[in-house]
């Protein structure tokens, strides 16, 4: 089997707006050195130093940050980076990430040009190591509500940093447990015995001789099921005093008599826009799962278009790639991935839009968060499903170390839960579809949530479909298939603004919660439909007409798939008739066929590089 199979057209599409970026970090990903197998944590932790270090001496580091500070100034291509480096060893993709991505994202983010001068060249160049110390062991997902204090003292002009209760520990904190030197640290800020909400301060956590900074305390988190060589860890502050100028001070200020001042009023609102400005931590993950999965895809369909398993009636032996159920279990799963890589890319050109210049639109940055929630939780979740399909699709070879999928599947499994919790994550983007909401409540709590919905839904679902329309048609009619998605959508949400009416002061709560699974399933739904048009908008864009003909194919299957996996609610909801949901199963075999000698070329259009693929297993 060859390593190419030569759809540059493909190739380039896939890679989009940032083709040269990808291709340069490419290049660099072959420059890197794997983890030898049987490295011990300690051991593991300092190869990935070793290579952080290496990436930061190749300008790896520099894309997303100003020109001013040592970097490229694209912000966009900043996640694109990140997400390259999925390809390769996942500890060091995270840390990459906490480092540039978190840490250094926060202190641009947050902080004012003073901090930036005096900061960003260093973090750009791996002369400062840090922390992004949110998540506390009582407050994972309710930012809001963190317990850890930073005070303010007049009379010494400093913030007391402090950890009132175990719950309020800083728990999961990449780079804490070795290597990380300060903290962004998020805190309650208090002055003059008056909250104003959640801040992030600079705290550095150790000395230069590597102890720990006095009144702080720093803990292991120890073995995890996967990324072991990134060193994460917890930490507490026993009255850590910092000067006043650690404040990241962007969205709120203190003065030097204590005085509090900033641009947004209301504190709800201020913290929401301070959290919305580090969403690109959530587009990240989601470019870096997606990563993962091609990488599994690759090997699986590479395993099984040369494993050979029975034979036929004239002697042959069968390739496994060639069987129904084969297909069935990769085929699908490499459809969606596609379809996710094309909403990814625009997700990713619209953060480049509103974050990547001067100007600011409040609309268009919610929309996009709620955007990014959404596929972050989709693209997390397909990597978990389709890594362990792959495992399995390769049998007991699948389970093998040497054969990569193992340490995929270990590697991967935590980026459902860190930045933001898949479920929680789905409520927010149900949150931000009730028309008005935001306007009229401006904060996200259960009672705002349930006290007003009103009649009219969002804007961006397209207008009422006839169910009549549905009811005929040819299932691979690209109008058919948008329309049976966008009436999916447009119902389960007038469903849940019908369940959500009769919410009082007294039973917020309760309507809400008895509401969660009509919640989820009408982000899903949205998702589902915007991932779809991202799809149909990459093949109009194709220049190739054999390609878009081949990529109509493939989001065929993505549709179809789609479908299937839902039809109970299409029957039960008089969207498919019986016979019209038969063919939708006779529809995915034909697909799964028709797309069977384009599987190989399919995945090396992925464009994983081969020296990162070395699952034996992959490379006959």
């Amino acid at each position: 089997m060859s390593d190419s199979t030569g759809n540059d057209t493909l190739r380039t599409l896939l890679d989009g707006r940032w083709v040269d970026l990808r291709e340069r970090t490419r290049k660099r990903l072959g420059v890197l050195e794997a983890p030898a197998p049987g490295l011990s944590r300690e051991e593991h932790r300092e190869h990935v130093l070793r290579q952080l270090r290496v990436l930061a001496s190749s300008g790896h580091s520099s894309v997303g940050f100003p020109v001013r500070h040592g970097g490229d100034g694209d912000f966009g291509g900043s996640v694109v980076a990140f997400e390259m480096l999925g390809f390769g060893d996942l500890s060091l993709m995270v840390k990459a990430g906490v480092q540039w991505g978190l840490f250094g994202g926060a202190v641009q983010a947050l902080g004012t040009e003073a901090h930036h001068e005096r900061y960003l060249r260093e973090i750009v160049e791996l002369d400062l190591l840090g922390c992004f110390a949110m998540t506390e062991s009582g407050h994972g997902s309710d930012v809001q509500h963190l317990t850890t204090t930073a005070t303010y003292d007049a009379d010494t002009g400093e913030f007391v940093v402090h950890t009132p209760n175990v719950h309020a520990r800083k728990d999961y904190i990449g780079n804490a447990a070795r290597d990380g030197q300060v903290a962004v640290v998020f805190a309650q800020l208090i002055t003059g015995g008056e909250g104003h909400g959640v801040h992030a301060l600079l705290v550095p956590i150790r000395e230069p001789n590597g102890s720990a900074r006095a009144g702080v305390t720093i803990e292991d988190c120890g073995e995890k099921a996967g990324l072991n060589g990134v060193d994460n860890g917890r930490l507490s502050f026993d009255n850590v005093r910092v000067p006043r100028e650690a404040l990241l001070d962007r969205y709120g200020r203190v003065a030097e008599d204590g005085t509090y001042s900033s641009p947004i009023d209301g504190t709800g609102k201020r913290f929401f826009t301070m959290l919305g400005t580090l969403v690109r931590g959530r587009v990240s993950v989601a470019g870096g799962a997606l990563s993962a999965t091609k990488k599994a895809l690759t090997i699986a369909v590479r395993h099984g278009d040369t494993r050979k398993q029975f034979t036929k009636p004239d002697g042959t032996e069968v390739p496994v790639l060639d069987y129904l159920a084969h297909q069935r279990r990769l085929l699908p799963a490499l459809a969606t991935t596609y379809a996710l890589n094309f909403a990814q890319e625009e997700l990713v050109s619209e953060l480049h839009a509103v974050f990547g210049g001067d100007a600011s639109d409040d609309q268009r940055q919610r929309e996009l968060e709620s955007q990014a929630a959404g596929l972050k939780a989709m693209s997390t979740w397909h990597a978990t499903r389709t890594i362990q399909t792959c495992r399995e699709a390769c049998g007991g070879a699948g389970y093998l170390a040497e054969n990569q999928l193992p340490q995929l599947k270990a590697d991967t499994d935590v980026f459902t839960t860190f930045e933001g919790d898949n479920t929680v994550l789905l409520q927010l983007v149900a949150k931000g579809l009730l028309t008005g909401y935001r306007d009229h409540v401006g904060d996200l709590d259960t009672l705002g949530m349930a006290r007003f919905v009103a009649t009219q839904l969002v804007g961006a679902v397209i207008e009422r479909t006839p169910v009549r329309a549905l009811l005929g048609g040819d299932v691979r009619d690209r109008a058919w298939q948008l329309k049976l998605f966008t009436d999916r959508e447009e119902h389960v949400l007038d469903g849940l603004v019908r369940r959500l009416r009769n919410a009082g002061e007294d039973n917020a709560f309760e309507v809400f919660n008895n509401a969660q699974d009509h919640v989820l399933r009408a982000a899903r739904t949205h998702v589902d439909r915007i991932v779809l048009e991202a799809f149909v908008a990459a093949i109009d864009r194709c220049p190739d007409s054999a390609t878009a003909e081949l990529l109509d194919r493939v989001c065929d299957l993505h549709v179809l798939a789609n479908v299937e996996e839902d039809l109970a609610w299409f029957l039960g909801h008089g969207r498919l008739t019986t016979a019209k949901a038969k063919s939708i199963t006779s529809e995915v075999n034909s697909v799964c066929a028709e797309l069977r000698p384009r599987a190989a070329e399919l995945v090396e259009a992925f464009g994983v590089p081969m020296e990162w693929i070395t699952a034996p297993i992959a490379r006959r």
